[in-house]
């Protein structure tokens, strides 16, 4: 039986770190639904997520956030909807080795968007292809008029994945006081 207090989602594009992240936070052993990848034109990759990842972090007030991961692959959207359902936050991962993805942003900001406002942007193998940085999504959100939280993060690395949660978490914090 899942017991978490809070959720936060996991979206963006295949084999942007989803399943890692969630991997390298989690308290738990994480419960995953992967299987062989037969859309190898979208990403070389064995291994994809089909189903959802699930995890659980305890924070230092014994919070428990459970971690949901869902598939990038568009075909899946229809789940994606059922996963963000009481959801605190989303945190979209971008694989910046991809030709697309400032496509790939616009896709997932606007599938996303229908779920939840509290957002965090993550660009994930900057380490591989390092032309610009951030600065092609700083500049492309100005244009869009948009403003999220936006991090360089490798997904394997807790203290990039916890930035993130960290952020969600904060703002959900201040807009309860803003309630009040």
């Amino acid at each position: 039986m899942i017991l978490q207090q809070y959720k936060i989602v996991f979206g963006g594009t295949m084999g942007a770190g989803k399943s890692a992240a969630i991997q390298v936070l989690s308290d738990i052993p994480v419960i995953g639904t992967e299987a062989v990848n037969t859309d190898t034109e979208a990403h070389s990759k064995y291994l994809t997520t089909v189903g959802i990842d699930y995890g659980e972090i305890v924070l230092d007030d014994d919070t428990k956030i459970g971690l949901y991961g869902t598939p990038g692959q568009d075909r899946f959207d229809f789940m994606w909807s059922i996963v963000c359902k009481g959801a605190i936050g989303i945190v979209i991962l971008i694989d910046h080795t991809r030709a697309e993805r400032l496509q790939d942003l616009q896709f997932y900001l606007d599938a996303f968007q229908a779920y939840s406002n509290n957002i965090v942007i993550g660009i994930t193998h900057l380490d591989q292809q390092d032309d610009q940085m951030l600065k092609v999504y700083r500049d492309w959100m100005q244009v869009q008029q948009c403003s999220y939280p936006l991090f360089a993060v490798d997904a394997r690395q807790k203290d990039d994945v916890l930035l993130m949660i960290e952020t969600l978490i904060a703002s959900v914090e201040v807009q309860k006081t803003l309630m009040m």
